[in-house]
C-alpha cells in the first residue's frame, strides 16, 4: 500500500532502516549472549573439575576420591541443573562418579546427550603425588543446560529491550523533528488557502528552509504567470468590447436597411455593404485574438524552429490575390533559408500583418517588397512599400494599440503594428521604422538566428 503522507514516508525512511540495524544488532547480541553463557559455563566446569581433582589423594596407600560439596553447589543458580561427574585413573579405573558419562577432550568443553539430557562436558587431567601408574587422573564434569539457556535468554532479552527502547526513542525524536521541519510547509499551505489572499499575491513563508524555498519561488513564479494571463484576458475582453461595439451596431443598421429596402438594386447594394462590413468585423476579431495570444503570459512559451524565408513565401502566396486586385507588385527577395527559434504561429502572423499593412497603404500600381537575409548573427526581415509613409513624430505611437494616424483614409483597426511589436519582443528581437530609398515606408524586424 502506498503511503501518501510525507511525514509517514520520512518516518518510515528513518525508523525502518534503524529497525533493520537493530535486528542485525539483536542477532549479533544473541550470538554474543551464547558465547558469554558458554564461557561462564566452561569456567564453572573448570572450577568444579579442579575442586574435585584437588581432593583426590593417596590415603594409606590407596587412591581416594572425595567429591567436595562446593564442586556441585557452584552450579546451583536456581535453574535446577543436574551435575554429573566421573573420576578415573590413568589406566581407566573408575574411582567415583557415573561410569557411563561420556568423556570430553582434555581441557575442552563439548556438548553431549546423557540420560535424555543435553549436557556441556569438560575433562580435566590432574597429577596425584604418589599415585604411581594411576597418575594423572581424569576428572570429567557435565552439567545440564537449563542455567546456560536461562543466561542466554536474560542477556538477549536485555539487549532486545535496549534496542526496542532505542528505536522507540528515535521514532519519537524523528516525529518531533518532522513536526518542526514540516512546519514551513504547513504555513505555506495555510498561506495559499487563506481566505484573506487576493489577486494572487506572492507567498511569503518566514523561516522556510533552503529545500522549501525553491518550491515557494516556483509557486510565486507560477502565480505571476497566472496573473499575467488573467490581465491579458481582461485587456482582451475590454479591447474586444470597445472595438466590436461600433462594427456590430453598423452591421445591425445595414441589415435593418436591407430588410426595409424594396428596390432590388438598392437592396443588392445594402447586402454588398453588409458583406464588406462583416469581413472587416471578422478581420478585427482575428486581430484581437492574435493580439491576445501575442501578449506575454497569455500562452505557454514555444521554441519552434522555423524558416522565415519559407514562412514569408507562404504568406505572399496567400496575399497575392489581394495584390493582383489592387495592381500592386508583390515580390520576395531572399538569399536562402533564414532559421529562427520562436512561436511559429505568431511569427507567421507577424509577417501577415506586415504584408497586409503594406498592401493596405500602397496605392494602386505601386509595389511591396519583402526582403530576407542573415546579417551578423541576426535574421533581418524588411517589408518596403510605396505608400505615404509615417511622419517621424508619429512613429513612436503607431505601435500603440488602436492608434490611427490623423487624416488616414485607409480603414483599419490600428492593431497590425501593435501585434508585430508584441511578437517580435517575445521572440527577443526588435522592430524599427525608416523611410524607403524612393519614398514609402520600410518596417525592419531583427531576430536572433537559430
Amino acid at each position: 500500500m502506498r503511503i501518501n503522507s510525507l511525514r509517514l514516508q520520512l518516518l518510515a525512511w528513518v525508523v525502518l532502516p534503524l529497525a533493520g540495524l537493530a535486528a542485525i544488532n539483536l542477532w549479533t547480541s544473541q550470538r554474543n549472549a551464547l558465547a558469554t553463557a558458554d564461557l561462564v559455563t566452561d569456567r564453572m566446569l573448570v572450577g568444579s573439575a579442579r575442586a574435585i581433582a584437588e581432593q583426590v589423594a593417596m590415603v594409606d596407600g590407596v587412591l581416594d576420591a572425595t567429591v567436595p560439596p562446593a564442586a556441585i553447589e557452584m552450579f546451583d543458580t536456581g535453574d535446577r541443573d543436574s551435575v554429573y561427574y566421573r573420576v578415573e585413573t590413568a589406566g581407566g579405573r573408575l574411582l567415583t562418579g557415573y561410569p557411563d558419562l561420556p568423556e570430553a577432550p582434555q581441557h575442552a568443553s563439548i556438548g553431549a546427550s546423557y540420560r535424555d539430557y543435553e549436557l556441556r562436558l569438560l575433562t580435566l587431567s590432574h597429577a596425584v603425588i604418589g599415585a604411581g601408574d594411576d597418575s594423572p587422573i581424569s576428572v570429567t564434569v557435565g552439567v545440564t543446560l537449563a542455567g546456560h539457556d536461562a543466561m542466554v535468554k536474560r542477556l538477549w532479552f536485555s539487549a532486545f529491550a535496549q534496542q526496542l527502547a532505542l528505536v522507540a526513542i528515535a521514532g519519537v525524536f524523528v516525529l518531533l523533528g518532522l513536526r518542526r521541519g514540516l512546519a514551513p510547509l504547513i504555513r505555506l499551505r495555510d498561506a495559499v488557502r487563506s481566505p484573506s489572499r487576493s489577486d494572487l499575491d506572492p507567498v511569503e513563508v518566514p523561516g522556510a528552509q533552503s529545500e522549501i524555498r525553491p518550491l515557494i519561488d516556483a509557486l510565486n513564479v507560477y502565480m505571476e504567470r497566472v496573473r499575467g494571463q488573467m490581465a491579458a484576458q481582461r485587456r482582451f475582453i475590454a479591447n474586444a468590447a470597445h472595438q466590436l461595439r461600433t462594427p456590430l451596431a453598423l452591421l445591425s443598421t445595414q441589415a435593418s436597411y436591407a430588410l426595409r429596402e424594396t428596390v432590388p438594386d438598392a437592396r443588392q447594394e445594402a447586402l454588398f455593404a453588409l458583406q464588406a462590413s462583416s469581413g472587416k468585423l471578422a478581420r478585427l476579431a482575428e486581430q484581437l485574438l492574435t493580439l491576445s495570444r501575442a501578449e506575454p503570459g497569455s500562452r505557454r512559451p514555444r521554441a519552434d524552429r522555423i524558416d522565415l524565408t519559407e514562412a514569408a513565401r507562404h504568406v505572399l502566396e496567400t496575399q497575392a490575390p489581394a495584390a493582383i486586385a489592387r495592381n500592386i507588385d508583390l515580390g520576395l527577395e531572399e538569399t536562402g533559408p533564414v532559421p529562427v527559434v520562436g512561436d511559429g504561429t505568431m511569427l507567421r502572423e507577424m509577417i501577415v500583418n506586415l504584408v497586409d499593412n503594406a498592401l493596405r497603404y500602397s496605392s494602386s500600381g505601386g509595389s511591396v517588397t519583402v526582403r530576407l537575409a542573415a546579417v551578423d548573427g541576426e535574421a533581418v526581415l524588411a517589408v518596403a512599400d510605396a505608400g505615404p509613409g509615417i511622419p517621424l513624430d508619429e512613429r513612436d505611437h503607431v505601435f500603440e494599440r488602436f492608434y490611427r494616424i490623423a487624416g488616414s483614409t485607409e480603414e483599419g483597426s490600428g492593431l497590425g503594428l501593435a501585434i508585430v511589436r508584441e511578437v517580435v519582443e517575445n521572440a527577443g528581437g526588435r522592430v524599427t521604422l525608416r523611410d524607403g530609398a524612393v519614398g514609402g515606408l520600410v518596417v525592419e524586424v531583427r531576430l536572433p538566428l537559430a
